[in-house]
């Protein structure tokens, strides 16, 4: 028994993270590229700048030198030709002030950014480019800004270059003028190792050598291909900022129309000093997780230029998961889909808030976990001669929503019951009837208002929705999405990819996330490249990730990075703090669980109905703990504990789950809204209790009463 406590342990200790796939063009992390060093801190292309950034940012930070010739032809690193901006050059030449013509334009001194800090200012002298290799940086990247200037006066920048190259390594070279890269090219620079990039300014500026604008090229990006490998844009071109500082509501096609040329995409005007959009909330991780796919976008530029290269790194490394609720806000607190539940939620820091939708007979859309309003509410007591059996959505009987006016649904009562309510863990007793329902207007109000980094609206049953019962779910939810205030990450969510797919259609902005409810033991890549024609994300239950018998995990599998393997973000559910809930590998401790589907496994979030549970973790030392060295809580390896078991103790093996198959994944079409005064096909027979519904089969209670009426009729 020594070997299995031995390598249960060992699995606490070592547990290791599974490495990411990017949606990068490479499919490795993005680049960092420091831009002069640690050009926020210290000045820019300073000694003192560069060995910062390395020091503060990941291993393999690029160092970025503008560089720029010296009247005497020595290559100095310099933001521009002019160094007033970035020295004391006034106070050693105070008549030596002149304009020049560059690019056409006349160029004097400029202002550096003062919200920096100037106490390093005049201490750390110029540096050159052999200082920069003395330094010897992981990856260097060379931008040249003005070679047709630097022609005009009798320098050859080209030659500089080529011959640099050739004695130190040199990884990237960048450049807005054509003409220079194509010279380049045809010295070879292109075959070897390093990568040429064309770097695009403002979409007005105009382009020296072609004389065309900048944002021409936009639309000509394959013209590009035959001379670099790559591009250079300032991020507006990949992500708009509006005239009120707020992000568009869908990124620019650049990065997909770039990737599919086969040429990478860097975005620069990175800062965590510069004012960006309001979304980001002075955050800067915000901003960069927003360009790099970390959890709520599902593309990647290949790298980004910043003056501020340890929080670029942290970004990377962060892939922040998200927290996602359960049944309506902190379900495992308060009723959900309540107010209350809701404004918990937001209190526990959730990232995305969800809300499944359902609708009332007069076509109100509200947020509600189940159609069936018996688990949920006191509509058992209040509306029993309504309860019917609808197989097309369960198997037993229940009293469900589109049978009630939404003034009848207001007028009950929330019900919080717990899963695990007969083995003796009920949840919040005193808060068991507490709260009120919101329709989903009120809930986009309250989001909106409670500044909700992201809502997660679900949808279920809108075939039937539409075929049976006339009520268009979907266009319901799209209109109130489109008149709502809420400004922020949408998420869709639904089991049926015809769902998925009509929103595709007609608001490509909102994340698509396909709820995928059996247990699979794998995502063959037929299943996985159907997903990807509608989603951006799949949610599966925790029993896809790994199997359990008897309490005790048995196994893991390979789902969640089959699927991210497709650039295919995997949020597992649903996770409950209730100890009997929890196998027993993870201790009782639902902090263990989560810990394990993050860091072993990689999921990109977690739904949970106990969202301050999931945010303490990620916030804690213990989450992040490669930036602390300190405590860390590590995952567990299926299978230890129970290797550990007497011979003949352990649990049956259960065979395994079905791989996730293509006919799991497509859906027939939605059908056609049904006419509401067109006769139902499944219309009740007349002769049952003018309370019975239209559609489907009877519940027990009432068929046993009309057979009763009818047999007392038959009386003498």
């Amino acid at each position: 028994m020594a070997q299995p406590l031995v390598f249960f342990a060992l699995s606490l200790l070592l547990g290791v993270a599974r490495a990411r796939t990017w949606p990068t063009l490479s499919g490795e992390a993005p680049r960092v590229v420091a831009r002069g060093g640690y050009s926020g801190i210290f000045p820019e292309y300073t000694a003192a700048a560069f060995l910062f950034a390395n020091a503060m940012s990941m291993s393999d930070v690029v160092l970025f030198c503008d560089l720029q010739l010296t009247k005497d032809g020595v290559g100095i690193c310099r933001t521009d030709l002019r160094l007033d901006n970035s020295s004391n050059i006034a106070d050693v030449f105070p008549d030596g002030d002149q304009t020049y013509k560059v690019n056409g334009s006349p160029v004097q001194g400029c202002q550096n950014v003062f919200s920096r800090p100037n106490v390093f200012d005049g201490i750390y002298p110029i540096t050159t480019l052999d200082d920069v290799r003395g330094m010897r940086p992981t990856q260097l990247w060379l931008n040249v800004q003005y070679d047709t200037f630097y022609t005009q006066h009798g320098q050859d920048i080209v030659a500089f270059v080529a011959d640099a190259a050739a004695h130190m390594p040199v990884d990237y070279i960048s450049s807005p003028e054509i003409g220079f890269l194509k010279k380049m090219a045809r010295k070879g620079a292109k075959g070897r190792k390093m990568k040429l990039i064309f770097k695009f300014l403002e979409e007005d500026e105009v382009e020296p050598t072609t004389a065309r604008p900048y944002g021409a090229f936009l639309q000509d990006l394959s013209s590009l291909r035959a001379f670099c490998s790559g591009i250079l844009v300032p991020k507006g071109y990949i992500w708009p900022v509006g005239g009120a500082r707020y992000l568009e509501p869908q990124q620019t096609s650049l990065v997909a129309d770039a990737h599919k040329l086969g040429l990478e995409v860097f975005a620069y005007t990175f800062g965590n000093d510069l004012v960006g959009s309001y979304n980001y909330s002075y955050d800067p991780t915000v901003e960069y997780l927003q360009f790099i796919g970390g959890g709520e976008t599902d593309f990647s530029v290949d790298g980004v230029l910043t003056d501020f290269p340890s929080t670029a790194s942290e970004a990377v490394g962060k892939k922040h998961p998200l927290v996602i609720t359960h049944n309506g806000g902190a379900s495992g607190v308060f009723a959900g889909s309540t107010d209350l539940a809701y404004r918990r939620a937001a209190e526990d820091g959730a990232d995305v808030v969800d809300c499944s939708v359902q609708m009332t007979s007069d076509g109100v859309a509200f947020c509600m976990g189940s159609a069936d309003l018996t688990s949920s509410t006191t509509a058992t007591a209040a509306f029993m001669p309504r309860s019917t059996m609808i197989p097309e959505i369960q198997p037993n009987s229940g009293i469900f929503s589109f049978h009630l006016t939404w003034s009848e649904i207001k007028s009950l009562k929330p019900e919080l019951k717990s899963p695990l309510q007969e083995a003796g863990l009920p949840r919040n007793p005193e808060m068991k009837n507490a709260g009120k329902f919101l329709t989903l207007a009120e809930f986009l109000d309250f989001a909106e208002a409670n500044s909700i980094k992201g809502i997660l609206v679900n949808l279920e049953n809108a075939a039937y929705l539409a075929s049976k019962k006339g009520l268009d779910v979907v266009g319901e939810v799209s209109a109130v999405l489109v008149n709502s205030r809420f400004t922020r990450q949408v998420m869709i969510q639904s089991d049926d990819s015809s769902v998925l797919a009509r929103f595709r259609d007609s608001a490509p902005s909102y994340r698509r996330v396909l709820l995928v409810k059996e247990t699979v033991s794998d995502a063959p890549p037929p299943a996985v490249e159907e997903i990807t024609r509608v989603a951006h994300a799949v949610n599966i239950p925790r029993s896809s990730v790994v199997s359990s018998s008897g309490g005790f995990l048995v196994s893991s599998t390979d789902v969640v990075a089959e699927f991210q393997a497709a650039n295919v973000s995997v949020f597992v559910s649903v996770l409950r703090n209730e100890f009997m809930n929890i196998a027993f590998d993870f201790l009782a401790d639902p902090i263990v669980e989560i810990a394990s589907y993050l860091s072993q496994f990689g999921a990109d979030g977690v739904v949970t109905e106990f969202p301050a549970t999931a945010t303490a973790y990620i916030r804690s030392p213990c989450y992040n703990y490669s930036s602390v060295g300190g405590y860390a809580i590590l995952p567990v390896q299926p299978g230890s504990l129970l290797g550990m078991a007497a011979p003949g103790a352990a649990p049956p093996t259960e065979p395994p789950a079905p791989a996730l198959a293509v006919s799991d994944v497509v859906d027939p079409p939605l059908p056609p809204v049904m006419d509401p005064d067109e006769t139902s096909p499944g219309a009740a027979p007349s002769a049952l209790p003018s309370g019975q519904p239209s559609d489907g089969i009877p519940s027990p209670w009432i068929l046993s009463a009309a057979i009763a009426g009818a047999v007392f009729l038959r009386l003498p």
